[in-house]
This record gives C-alpha cells, structure tokens and sequence, in this order.
C-alpha cells in the first residue's frame, strides 16, 4: 500500500507540474489589465483622431470646391488677358523680325571679320614659334656663356691666389 501510495503521490506530482506548466503558458499568452486598459484608451484616442480628421478632410473639401470655382474665374479672366497679350505679341514678333535681319546681317560683317582675324592669329603663332625657337637658342648660348664666364672666374681666382703666394716671396 505504501508503494502504491507513493506512486500515486508521484503520478499526482507529475500531473500537478504538468498543469501548473501549462497554466503559466496560458498566463504568458494573457494580456495584462494595465495593458488592456493602455490599448484601450489607445483606441479611444485614435478614434477621437480619425474622427477629427474626418472633420477636417470634410471642412478641406468644402474649402477647395470654393476655391475652385474662384480658380476657374481667374482662369477665364486670365485667358481673356492672354488673348490680348498674344496680339500685342504678335506685333512685338514683326518688330523683332526686322531686328533680327538688321543683326544677321550684322553678323555676317562679324563673321567676316573673324575669318580674317584666324588668319591673323595663324600668322601670329607661327611667328610665335620661330620666336620661341630664337629664345630657346639664345637661351643655350647664354647658358654657353654663364659656363664659359663661370670657369674664367675659377681661373681668375687661382691666378689671384697664385700672384698672392708670389708677391710676398719676390717682395723678400
């Protein structure tokens, strides 16, 4: 009987672990009332937003049907203006036509004067060319004749120390 005893005690034991598991779990996946209730005055707010959104998006409506019908009194005033604009237009166009033909005609002397000017600077840098090969020459030469200088130099001051070692021996 004790052997029976303690393993319903222990079957006991086991079932009661295994329900008291499956409680926790169940608990797990309830939600809390402080968070119910968070979620709910959640909920009220947004719907007190929606509901002012949807005032508003009805007060915009109203607004822009207004507006519209202003707008397409604007436009009709606008078109009528654009009208008399294009005929004032039209006759700046005819003015500006004879202008443009007084330029074009003004840049066909510029062209032709340009050509001639590129001919002028092609003369120009060949000349250029044959100066700076002039410059380079002369350049070598004095480069020539700063080395030429240089060692007449050298030699002028070893004949100067030369006569100086001289000078004293022949003055004794």
């Amino acid at each position: 009987q004790l052997l029976e005893a303690k393993a319903s005690l222990s079957l006991a034991q086991s079932h009661h672990a295994l329900q008291l598991q499956q409680a926790k779990a169940q608990m797990n996946k309830m939600v809390s009332k402080e968070l119910f209730e968070q979620l709910q005055t959640s909920l009220r707010e947004e719907q007190c937003k929606a509901q002012q959104l949807q005032e508003n998006l009805h007060g915009q409506r109203e607004q822009m049907c207004r507006q519209l019908v202003r707008t397409q009194e604007e436009h009709e005033h606008l078109l009528q203006a654009a009208v008399e604009q294009v005929e004032g237009l039209e006759h700046s166009l005819r003015s500006a036509e004879a202008v443009l033909a007084e330029r074009a005609a003004q840049l066909k002397d510029i062209q032709a004067q340009l050509s001639r000017n590129k001919l002028l600077i092609k003369d120009l840098r060949e000349e250029n060319r044959r100066f700076a090969i002039a410059l380079q020459a002369a350049e070598l030469k004095q480069k020539s004749t700063e080395e030429k200088n240089k060692l007449l130099e050298e030699q002028a001051s070893a004949l100067k120390q030369l006569i100086r070692k001289i000078t004293p021996a022949s003055l004794s």
